[in-house]
């Protein structure tokens, strides 16, 4: 038909929707290979997390999940046993608002009533144990980061009213001030010289999950800085964070151990001071062996 437009549709021939037999002979390898790829990567990790819905429904978690505060949420991982993570502070404060089973076939999380505060990664994995041994099944695992969005608290709160982060040449410092709604615009800020400090996306980095991440700190980064959020309404202003560049040589902490007196009568009493000199955000857990100490 003259002036019809090229892309219209045009009778079908008989048998022009049929599948031609050498598709059926022959069959590409490559799907194949693909579909086996997958299948391997699925055996490689395994995600065991869900979250309860309501009338009984499960929902696969994804990586992130924003809940409005005040909500309540059930989590659940599969397996007979289970090994929790989340917030550290609901332990520290042992939260009755939080509830932890172990039933025949899965683990159960159960948190009422969320608060910002609450805002964190929750994870699970199954446990493998020979006897008393037990290690983690790199194969069975969840995760999932939570925001209780909150327009009061665009920040995660925290106990302190001022932190402390060490600035190490070798590797990235962390001003942890978190958000609660992932949307949020933060900014960095110093607060001698009254400054924003430009974040590039390089050296200096914004991770809701985390805080701005400095990858390379250096003695020009220390100083006292805040963090500021905008989400639909007033800005809101962090905790401040006091910036210390620290050198450590590397290696092993050095101790040093001394006594109050190398010679005591008996019944008197003696004190030993162990002293340990190293890096100061790294752990250390002391044990003493003595004369007459009990295995």
């Amino acid at each position: 038909v003259t002036g019809q437009p090229a892309k219209s549709k045009r009778p079908k021939e008989p048998g022009e929707n049929k599948i031609k037999p050498v598709n059926k002979k022959v069959k590409p390898k490559t799907p194949k290979m693909k579909e086996r790829e997958s299948a391997d990567s699925s055996l490689k990790s395994q995600s065991i997390l869900t979250q309860v819905m309501d009338k009984g429904h499960f929902q696969k978690l994804a990586a992130t999940l924003s809940l409005s505060a005040g909500q309540s949420i059930e989590l659940r991982c599969k397996g007979s046993n289970v090994t929790w993570n989340y917030p550290s502070y609901l332990d520290t404060f042992k939260d009755s608002r939080l509830s932890i089973k172990q039933l025949d076939r899965y683990g159960q999380l159960i948190l009422a009533n969320s608060t910002a505060a609450d805002t964190g990664e929750y994870s699970c994995w199954l446990q493998l144990c020979n006897g008393n041994k037990c290690r983690k099944d790199e194969t069975k695992t969840g995760s999932t980061y939570i925001f209780f969005t909150d327009k009061e608290e665009l920040f995660v709160p925290t106990p302190s009213y001022f932190e402390i982060v060490y600035l190490n040449p070798d590797k990235p410092a962390v001003i942890p001030c978190r958000v609660t709604t992932p949307s949020a615009k933060v900014t960095l800020h110093r607060e001698f010289p009254a400054e924003e400090i430009e974040t590039d996306g390089t050296d200096i980095i914004y991770d809701a999950k985390k805080g701005f991440v400095y990858q390379h700190p250096t003695s020009d980064h220390k100083g006292i800085v805040y963090c500021k959020a905008e989400s639909q309404g007033a800005p809101q202003i962090s905790i401040k964070y006091h910036l210390l560049y620290v050198e450590v040589p590397k290696g092993p902490p050095s101790t040093t151990i001394a006594a109050s007196s190398s010679r005591a009568e008996l019944s008197d009493s003696v004190h030993v001071i162990c002293t340990v000199l190293g890096e100061p955000d790294v752990d250390v857990n002391f044990s003493w062996q003595y004369p007459g100490q009990e295995v």
